[in-house]
């Protein structure tokens, strides 16, 4: 029987005790430059849309793409890669808070500000990334190295690396062929481009039936039932990466919230009167009502996990500190687990809430209040880190709900000034501490994917914490120039740029501050998580899939299910699982003396990897076709056609389920 290795014992791609280059100047130079794209293009982008691409795997691509002239090693890849995705990660803590001051004021509060401010955003993006990059570091081996976490975007990076950087330099010629990853790239990224470029197909489809008419208290009211289905390879690939049992838990969320919660709330309670038509009136009651129960289980089971987690994280930290005390210095570990300095890491921490401090008088004039919610940013800044970088590395960065962790932060710290008696006019102050948690909670989430896959491939965590924080540094004046420009040339809050994200986040401000806020919502999503805990079920992938729109739970749960049936196909083969059991972290990696069953395994990851990676490529490249206002549409928005999306996104499914086992099912029992 082989048993897959733990991760304490893990042998990385490029073992610990060779020296690689690594962090060099082309690699920092490069990070920089595709910080700064990624960050504009996802700033816009999130904006626009409501949400970012992940750069994890677009930039590992494109650093690779970048530095292959100049024969950039594997880790110099990985540290380029490090400063692009610092970018599109500070891009989302941004986006999704600092508008929300504009739309305030919009909305006739004083407390907001009339234009973005430059210095006031950059600051904050800048301490906030920063903060999230340090809170990682004593994180780091709690998260990646004692879970069991499987960070699909960190497997699907390495598998990217090896293949197209390290294999055949490393260790002859590698027997899965790099063609797949290329295959996977090629469909999602010419899928996408037909999607959102083109337009020649719906990338979401989705509708809603009347269920039939029904007497509630002597009312009449009738019945809805929203079904749909994002047709996205790339959420296809990440359900297949995580696995059948953490995408079904996704897709119970879903079911709870969209097919079970929402359609008694429309029934008893009748669809909002100025909904235009049924769709929208559905989509209203799951952003002003059910998103808030998801909230609320994300809060508790969020903590819940940091508790379960509790006495890995005091060991970690325990190791830290004991290794300071006896003055053990980074070189006395071996390479592969060389941090920042711990002593260096708190004393940052400590010192970053002085500038902090410093931004809350500026705005607020409150001095007293400032210096409390310094602190309580710092501190809850740990909290929602370690929530965001588990999520992370339970569904990767694309699927991570920054925003639902913003909102749960938004809530406390909401809660905190409205207890001291302040009103609206503590508004500014609570969006900016969001940020700052905000901003950071991003950061985590993309530092720990990174990690992850710096693990796997045999990078120095130190030297990785120091490239993300260049990128942090790098782009966050890019950023707050973009969110202006953007906002003096479309303004935030019209229909040209609406700022879904922001809205919302202004929406929980008002409303607190305002007295208007839906608390059983955040009630009953509290208590789910509860019941949730004491049946001993995850909670953390439920609440995931009630906030989360129902069309993305679909794709994940897809993708699970076609892994489902690749294993019970091999299982059948080549026996139980136990039997030769190999973890995708392996896999990822290896490239020799590949038995049949781990051949099919690595064959699917590299093509999911392809379908995470073109998917967002082609993201980004919109995004930048959108900000040069590019439009080469062929049809109208909102009348493509959606059944060409649905075959073609079936196939791609047919191909997930085929390539990995074609070899198998082509030899005789």
């Amino acid at each position: 029987m082989v048993i897959a290795m733990s991760r304490e014992d893990f042998k990385s791609f490029i073992p610990s005790e060779k020296t690689v280059p690594e962090l060099t100047l082309k690699a920092i130079l490069v990070g920089i430059i595709l910080a700064i794209i990624l960050s504009a293009a996802n700033a816009y982008l999130g904006l626009y849309a409501g949400m970012t691409v992940s750069a994890v795997i677009p930039g590992a691509v494109m650093a690779f793409a970048v530095l292959r002239p100049f024969k950039g090693t594997i880790l110099e890849v990985n540290i380029s890669m490090m400063g692009a995705a610092a970018g599109e990660a500070l891009a989302a803590g941004v986006i999704f808070t600092i508008p929300a001051l504009v739309i305030l004021h919009r909305m006739g509060f004083a407390a907001g500000w009339s234009t973005i401010h430059y210095a006031e955003t950059a600051i904050i993006a800048m301490i906030g990334g920063i903060l999230g990059v340090l809170w990682m570091i004593p994180l780091r081996r709690a998260l990646i190295v004692k879970t069991d976490l499987p960070f699909p975007e960190g497997v699907a990076v390495a598998a990217v690396l090896t293949t197209t950087v390290g294999g055949k330099k490393a260790v002859g010629k590698p027997e899965v062929s790099a063609v797949w990853l290329l295959v996977g790239v090629f469909s999602a990224a010419l899928f996408k481009f037909g999607q959102l470029s083109l337009r020649i197909f719906k990338g979401m489809i989705e509708g809603v039936v009347s269920i039939g008419k029904y007497a509630i208290g002597g009312t009449p009211r009738e019945g809805w039932l929203y079904g749909g289905v994002a047709t996205s390879p790339a959420l296809l690939g990440v359900g297949w990466i995580i696995g059948p049992r953490i995408a079904s838990f996704v897709f119970v969320g879903g079911l709870l919230g969209w097919v079970i919660i929402l359609p008694l709330i429309a029934l008893v309670g009748g669809l909002p009167v100025d909904a235009k038509t049924p769709l929208e009136g559905i989509y209203m009651i799951w952003g002003n009502q059910i998103r808030y129960i998801g909230v609320g289980a994300m809060l508790v089971g969020g903590l819940w996990t940091i508790w379960t987690l509790r006495s890995n994280l005091a060991s970690g930290i325990h190791e830290a500190v004991l290794g300071m005390k006896k003055g053990a210095g980074v070189e006395s570990k071996k390479r592969t687990e060389r941090d920042i300095n711990l002593k260096t890491v708190f004393l940052l921490i400590g010192l970053i809430t002085i500038p902090i401090f410093l931004i809350y008088i500026w705005i607020s004039q409150m001095y007293a209040l400032s210096g409390f919610m310094a602190i309580y940013a710092v501190l809850f800044a740990f909290i929602a880190s370690a929530i965001a970088g588990y999520m992370a590395g339970l569904l990767g960065s694309s699927n991570n709900p920054i925003s639902g962790v913003t909102v749960a932060v938004l809530l406390v710290t909401s809660l905190i000034l409205f207890a001291t008696g302040i009103g609206v006019e503590g508004m500014a102050i609570a969006i900016l501490i969001a940020a700052v948690i905000c901003t950071g909670a991003a950061i985590s989430g993309d530092v720990l994917q990174s990690l992850a896959c710096g693990q796997m491939i045999g990078a120095t965590p130190r030297k990785q914490q120091i490239m993300e924080m260049i990128g942090v540094i790098t782009a966050a004046p890019v950023i707050a120039f973009v969110v202006q420009m953007l906002d003096n040339a479309f303004v935030i809050g019209s229909k040209d740029l609406p700022a879904p994200q922001s809205f919302l986040m202004a929406g929980i401000v008002k409303g607190i501050l305002g007295g208007e806020m839906l608390w059983p919502y955040v009630i009953v999503g509290a208590v789910l998580a509860f019941v949730l805990i004491l049946v001993g079920l995850p909670v953390l992938p439920v609440a995931i899939g009630i906030y989360l729109p129902f069309t993305l739970s679909i794709p994940i749960f897809a993708g699970g299910v076609i892994r489902h049936f690749t294993n019970k196909v091999i299982e059948k083969k080549y026996g139980s699982a136990e039997e030769e059991e190999i973890s995708d972290w392996e896999l990822a990696i290896k490239q020799t003396d590949i038995k049949p069953k781990e051949k099919a395994i690595r064959t699917g990851l590299l093509l999911t990897a392809g379908f995470v990676a073109g998917e967002a490529l082609m993201g980004v490249i919109i995004a930048a076709l959108y900000s040069l206002n590019i439009h080469i549409e062929l049809f109208p928005s909102g009348q493509e056609p959606w059944w060409p999306a649905l075959l073609v996104w079936g196939y791609l499914g047919a191909l997930l389920l085929y390539i990995p086992m074609r070899e198998i099912l082509g030899k005789k029992a």
